[in-house]
């Protein structure tokens, strides 16, 4: 990849313009997560939706993201128009979500939601094609733009946080959906990348990506890798809650886990190593993270562990975006990503599914389960090591 300096001086200021812009949005979009992965369904309760309809209504993020999301990316790739499904997708999603805050009947809500997750789940995807399509045209890297995004994650979360102590909880939802406006308003400052005359629907189709073996390596890598994160996002809380933690020591675990990340981000443009050798690090790294965290460690060692997040979610992502880089074409990539987001969906659905039996007879013994799915997410790369090593196709540079 290209450095700054090697980009021509006209183009630089239109570099920092891109990566100005799309690392705002990347903080409006998971800004916005910051609110809803804590707190929906804290709303949800405060509205008198029991629990067999939480869980229903939960289950539909998972869902769409192996469903429909892969047809939304899809689409707007056929018509060249990243830019303009994000900002499609990202109105769509406030309007939603301030809909979805006037109703409180069980069955509005799942479906309204419903077709909610169906246009806001194929965002990220979106934008990481987008972003990764700037970052070959403009010689950038991907970590220092996706790094506002976890930071925001922090800031969203802890400030919806605060407003709980200060707001009746059936009014979380207006901050949802505000935040969400905020990510729509953002999305309109992303400069147009598409460019129809480099487009190659043959190359681009369904049918080659999934004949490229390196490609089908790194979807299922990703998604036992990052899905062997599902044991400590679903029952990590509630283990050191047992475990005596009170609620800002696990709260102070959990940020230090995605302060680690962002440092990670900010420092990626600093490895040397080729993405796969990375993606085989996190890997290690993450059957480490969990086979430690199987032993009840002290806090102390807790909190050490934490700090592996850096590795076992942000190293693997960054590997992950860029063999996709290297293997995708640009003009294919939307698809890509979407075939991405797919697969974790299917593998991390799963797993959380099973975590919960796993749980109730292992209990922290479930993360060895993790360790070994992390793990064989490692050994996917190192088998197709020699795959991933040459590109296959010619990728447009522009996108």
């Amino acid at each position: 990849m290209q450095s700054e300096s090697q980009i021509p001086i006209a183009s630089q200021g239109a570099s920092r313009r891109f990566a100005t812009r799309v690392a705002l949005f990347y903080g409006a979009l998971f800004g916005m997560t910051g609110t809803h992965l804590p707190f929906f369904t804290v709303w949800l309760k405060s509205v008198g939706i029991d629990a067999f309809w939480i869980g229903l209504i939960t289950a539909v993020p998972p869902v769409t993201r192996f469903t429909v999301l892969p047809l939304v990316t899809g689409f707007a790739e056929r018509h060249q128009a990243l830019r303009g499904g994000i900002i499609l997708t990202a109105f769509a999603t406030a309007v939603g979500f301030f809909i979805l805050g006037t109703q409180h009947l069980p069955v509005l809500v799942f479906l309204i939601y419903a077709l909610i997750c169906c246009l806001w789940t194929p965002m990220v995807p979106l934008t990481d094609a987008y972003a990764l399509r700037g970052v070959k045209r403009y010689g950038l890297n991907y970590g220092p733009l996706r790094l506002w995004g976890s930071a925001a994650f922090v800031v969203g979360a802890l400030v919806c946080g605060a407003l709980l102590d200060l707001i009746a909880a059936r009014n979380l939802i207006w901050i949802i959906a505000g935040s969400a406006a905020l990510g729509a308003l953002a999305s309109l400052a992303l400069q147009p990348l598409d460019d129809s005359r480099t487009a190659r629907p043959d190359a681009g189709s369904a049918s080659a990506l999934l004949r490229d073996g390196g490609f089908i390596a790194i979807i299922v890598a990703s998604a036992l890798i990052q899905s062997s994160h599902a044991a400590y996002y679903i029952f990590a809380s509630i283990a050191w809650q047992q475990a005596g933690f009170d609620g800002l020591t696990i709260a102070a675990l959990w940020v230090l886990g995605v302060i680690a990340e962002i440092v990670l981000f900010a420092l990626s443009p600093r490895f040397t190593l080729p993405p796969s050798a990375l993606v085989m690090i996190a890997a290690a790294s993450a059957a480490v993270r969990w086979a430690i965290t199987a032993q009840d460690p002290s806090l102390a060692v807790l909190a050490v562990v934490q700090l592996a997040h850096a590795l076992s979610f942000g190293l693997t992502q960054v590997g992950i975006m860029g063999l996709m880089l290297h293997r995708v074409p640009a003009h294919a990539m939307a698809r890509g990503q979407g075939y991405l987001a797919a697969c974790g969906g299917i593998v991390a659905g799963l797993t959380s599914i099973a975590s919960g039996t796993i749980y109730e007879t292992l209990g922290q013994g479930i993360y060895y389960v993790m360790a070994l799915m992390a793990a064989l997410g490692g050994l996917v790369v190192w088998l197709a090591r020699k795959r991933l090593a040459h590109q296959p196709h010619k990728s447009a540079s522009g996108g």
